[in-house]
């Protein structure tokens, strides 16, 4: 018995609501069951401060080489760098 999960839905991705807002397909199952698609809208701020969030809590650990822009290291004059 696996329980309750919830997760991405394959093949869709983040898209903007016809009100301006985002949304995240997600797929709900249970031992293994699928029992629905519903998604998890977040207004603009509320994305940014997931976004932020989500840049803390990976904030000590190097990126991939495929991250996107934002998780890439900045390199400051004098060979400093940060993630």
């Amino acid at each position: 018995m696996t329980g309750w999960q919830v997760g991405r839905v394959p093949g869709r991705g983040l898209h903007r609501t016809c009100d301006g807002e985002l949304a995240l397909p997600l797929q709900i199952s249970s031992d293994g069951h699928h029992h629905a698609i519903t998604e998890l809208e977040l207004t603009p701020a509320e994305a940014e401060q997931l976004h932020a969030a989500l840049c803390y809590a990976l904030g000590d650990q190097p990126p991939p080489g495929d991250a996107p822009e934002c998780r890439q290291p900045v390199h400051y004059p004098g060979g400093r760098h940060r993630y």
